[in-house]
This record gives C-alpha cells, sequence and structure tokens, in this order.
C-alpha cells in the first residue's frame, strides 16, 4: 500500500518549512528542528494560526488533509510565512486547479526579502561612522 501525500516546501528570511498534506479529519503535526512540538502551543497566537491556515480556509479542503510540518530556521513569524507558502505549494500539487485561487489571493507567491549583509567600513548594513570634518 502507497502513502498518498502531498508536498510542499516554504521559504521565508531563513525559515524553511516541508509541509507534508495527506488525506484525514485535519489534524497537524508540527516537528520544530525533529522534534515533535505541540501546534497550538508553538504558534500561540491566533493571528498566526489563521496566516497557517489561509490557504486550507480559502480552498475548503481544511477538514480534508492531515498537515504534517517540519520547520527550522529563522523566527516565529518567518516561520509562520515558510508554513503557509508549504501549504499553498501543497494545495497545487494535490489540485491544479487549486492554483488560480491561491494566486489570486497572493500565497503563492515566495517574500524573497531577506537580511542584507554588513559591509566593511560600516557599522551595519548601511550605518556608517558619523562624518567628522577636522
Amino acid at each position: 500500500m502507497s502513502l498518498i501525500q502531498y508536498y510542499g516546501t516554504g521559504k521565508r528570511k531563513t525559515s524553511v518549512a516541508r509541509v507534508f498534506l495527506r488525506p484525514g479529519k485535519g489534524d497537524v503535526t508540527l516537528y520544530v528542528k525533529k522534534r515533535p512540538r505541540p501546534f497550538n502551543e508553538y504558534f500561540a497566537l491566533e493571528s498566526q494560526v489563521h496566516t497557517i491556515k489561509q490557504p486550507l480556509r480559502l480552498t475548503e479542503t481544511d477538514n480534508k488533509f492531515d498537515v504534517f510540518i517540519r520547520v527550522n530556521g529563522g523566527g516565529i513569524e518567518g516561520q509562520v510565512e515558510a508554513v503557509r507558502l508549504g501549504i499553498a505549494r501543497a494545495l497545487t500539487e494535490f489540485n491544479k486547479e487549486l492554483r488560480p485561487i491561491l494566486k489570486g489571493a497572493g500565497l503563492l507567491t515566495r517574500d524573497a526579502r531577506i537580511k542584507e549583509r554588513k559591509k566593511y567600513g560600516l557599522l551595519g548594513a548601511r550605518k556608517a561612522p558619523q562624518y567628522h570634518k577636522r
């Protein structure tokens, strides 16, 4: 018997989320740095849970799949957005007809903004030491 699952990778800043959707009743299993964590404790804010489940709610598939999430790197908000992108990509793998709905909501767009590197001679990426004439 083969396991039916749909996979999507989401990235945001330095966070990487690997998301697997398997037919089920809507359970969410979360692994952070390869350790199982309770989903509602790790993503404690209601806004975070709302953001993560947005693609499922939009496509009306929230009770059709069990979601398995492996997330690494970054902060909580970066991880939230990485998971959202991963779920959206996995849904398009499940059904190509969901793509226009997710694309229209902007859920398939990878946010490419990352931290700019520090340059030599400067205090930060762009902040320069105070200028003095004499």
